[in-house]
């Protein structure tokens, strides 16, 4: 099919701009390096309410007509946020049970961000009447091309244990469990004589002599998502009705290692389009594996649609033990990654860096050194790159496999009182997502009860709370000709925190079939070996290894040694026409990677073993093409071979059969059709 060359709407870039820190004549400056930097979006009026709304119910908007204007005239459009992220002063001076209580008691206080009673009823009047004004006045401007409501939502805090939050908890119990009959057995009360007589008995799950009921504290985490989901769907709801058909939208966070408290699956539903945040884990040296890996998540969701980037650093962030600056080149890797794995743009928290506040040393597009500076020389020209991808627009990332991730049972294996404090789900799931990575296959993410029929391989790194639905799904899955491969300590509980009945592994016994009689936490330090026979690599686990008895699963690997020695250690399942795969013992990445070939045999990926380490290639797709990008994480040239000659778009060079990648840097091939 030809290439159709019709132009498209550009790539968002730009990033977080907050005037209100700088007197006006700095403005004019700033439209002026922002349109020399190819800049074509900015968030504004984040943090602005106690500037929009000096005293309760007293406007001031002049100065965001102006601002506003003056982006307008510029070409530059607007994602205007409602700035219900922090209240003012004077609100908190009025009505000071709005600030959250601590699940110890304490009541933060003002002068942060974020600290917000969702159950508040004052807060939720007060959210409501500065959004209206914001609708009425700006609704059908048209600069504004995005509503931005609230700030990442659950960050600093999303749980508050106040009374008025128990009161809104009791009412959420009812209508989640009909009765207070349900609610005991669901809570499995009974045990320690913790049986409720009336809804006025049930209280938040605040700090405890010992550890509190898990059932209790998992739908307290449910309850506390669903407070706040309920302040944004107020605000989405009339912005649809004062602004139609502008988009609503809240920036996400999602990455594990960012913000663990918000069920993305539940709250991608309810945006008009999923936007994200995501700041690098600076000390990690392959810190790029975490970048793609919350990029596939993020555009997972969302359904596979494309989304946006809203926040990421041009360099170092001051908020983690050490702001260590990006390299030469990371900036623009960083962000055409995101672009790769789905983003519509890349977007920076800020604009300006801030003289003044607990975020001055945060970098910036436009940096304290200004604009004789490396970053200002990368951000332009990442500017012209994106400016030169355009064409990607719409288009799809394509991905080689799915892994199943829920964040409800992440929350229910963190609670106290699990057989290994050492034994995480977030860490399983960066773990086999590396070995994915180096493997380099595409990573999507699913909902466990999500339809995976699509994917010739599906990998579970940790599903310690399972569903009966997920259970049958998963078996369904490979009963129908997929590859399962299930890591350990997963199918335990249902969604009450309740122990399947029968052997573990409970909701996923069936579809391994394989029986687990005892988990066998290691002690620290200690490991254990794997045995594969002939022909395959002897593999290490650490943390954890259970006693498996196969009921009709094959044994791969056995246990050498350790509690378990002899035992099965991996097994195969036939299933249908499919296999399931068990992983009883907590591999590290190269003993994954062992595993994942073995699997990703049977699934018939491809291996790409000829691809070099951290050399990243990822393929977007659409009705008019195929573009294939390359990122190059490493310091070295290197080189990969194309599945068809094309034109790399960032330098407008023909290519064919081998493309040449300088370090640190990135192409992206337009594939020829």
């Amino acid at each position: 099919m030809p290439h159709d060359a019709a132009p498209r709407a550009p790539l968002a870039y730009g990033g977080d701009y907050n005037p209100e820190q700088w007197p006006e004549e700095v403005w004019h400056e700033d439209i002026a390096l922002m349109r020399e930097a190819g800049v074509n979006l900015v968030s504004l009026g984040i943090f602005s309410w106690a500037k929009l709304e000096p005293r309760p119910g007293e406007y001031d908007f002049g100065w965001l007509d102006r601002i506003i204007g003056m982006l307008h005239e510029a070409g530059i459009r607007v994602a205007l946020a409602t700035p219900t992220v922090v209240p003012p002063a004077w609100f908190y001076r009025a009505h000071p049970e709005a600030l959250p209580v601590s699940r110890e008691g304490v009541r933060w206080e003002f002068g942060s961000r974020g600290a917000i009673c969702h159950s508040s009823p004052a807060y939720r009047e007060a959210a409501v009447r500065i959004t209206r004004a914001l609708g009425e006045r700006y609704g059908r401007h048209p600069a504004v091309a995005l509503w931005h409501v609230h700030n990442e939502y659950g960050v600093p805090v999303l749980e508050c244990y106040c009374e008025t939050s128990a009161e809104h908890f009791r009412s959420w119990l009812a209508e989640r469990h009909g009765t207070l009959e349900r609610l005991n057995d669901a809570w499995g009360t009974a045990f320690w004589g913790q049986v409720y007589g009336a809804w006025a008995e049930i209280r938040p799950p605040r700090a405890t002599p010992t550890t509190c009921n898990p059932a209790q504290r998992l739908d307290f985490a449910r309850f506390a998502g669903d407070a706040a989901l309920e302040n944004f769907r107020r605000e989405r709801d009339l912005l649809h009705h004062l602004s139609p058909g502008v988009p609503v939208t809240t920036n996400f966070m999602v990455s594990p290692t960012q913000c663990d408290t918000i069920d993305y699956w539940k709250w991608a539903r309810e945006v008009d389009i999923v936007t994200n945040d995501h700041y690098l884990v600076a000390e990690d040296e392959r810190n790029h594996i975490n970048l793609s890996m919350a990029a596939d998540l993020t555009r997972s969701v969302g359904g596979g649609r494309p989304w946006l980037l809203l926040e990421h650093s041009t360099s170092a962030v001051n908020w983690q033990p050490r702001g260590i600056a990006k390299l030469p080149g990371e900036m623009a890797r960083n962000s055409l990654a995101h672009v790769a794995r789905g983003s519509e743009g890349a977007m920076f928290f800020q604009w300006r860096a801030s003289r003044k506040g607990a975020e001055k040393f945060h970098s910036a597009m436009v940096p304290h050194a200004g604009t004789d500076s490396r970053i200002w020389r990368e951000v332009t020209a990442l500017g012209r790159g994106l400016a030169a991808l355009g064409e990607i627009r719409s288009t799809r990332t394509v991905a080689d496999l799915a892994m199943v991730w829920d964040w409800e049972s992440w929350w229910a294996q963190k609670l106290e009182w699990r057989p290994s404090d050492e034994l995480d789900a977030r860490e399983r799931a960066e773990s086999w997502y590396a070995a994915l990575f180096d493997r380099h296959l595409t990573v999507d993410f699913a909902h466990p009860e999500a339809d995976l029929s699509g994917y010739p391989l599906v990998v579970v790194p940790a599903l310690y709370l399972t569903t009966a639905a997920a259970g049958r799904n998963l078996r369904g899955y490979a009963e129908q000709g997929g590859t399962l491969v299930v890591s350990c300590f997963s199918g335990i509980v249902d969604e009450h925190d309740a122990v399947h009945p029968g052997p573990h592994p409970g909701a996923l016994r069936e579809a391994l079939g394989v029986t687990v009689e005892e988990f066998q936490p290691l002690r620290a330090g200690q490991t254990v070996t794997l045995d594969g026979g002939a022909g395959r690599p002897r593999l290490t686990g650490s943390v954890w290894a259970e006693t498996v008895v196969t009921r009709g699963a094959e044994t791969v690997w056995s246990y050498a040694d350790g509690p378990a020695a002899g035992g099965p250690a991996v097994t195969r399942h036939r299933l249908g026409r499919g296999t399931a795969w068990y992983v009883s013992a907590r591999l590290d990445v190269p003993a994954l990677d062992a595993v994942l070939a073995a699997a990703g045999a049977d699934a018939g990926l491809p291996p790409r073993g000829e691809l070099p380490r951290d050399v990243e290639v990822v393929l977007r797709a659409g009705e008019h093409g195929r573009y294939l990008f390359v990122l190059n994480h490493t310091g070295t040239e290197a080189e990969v071979g194309l599945p068809a000659p094309g034109t790399e778009l960032l330098t407008g060079h023909r290519t064919a059969g081998r493309l040449a990648v300088p370090g640190s840097a990135v192409r992206v091939v337009r594939l020829d059709d």
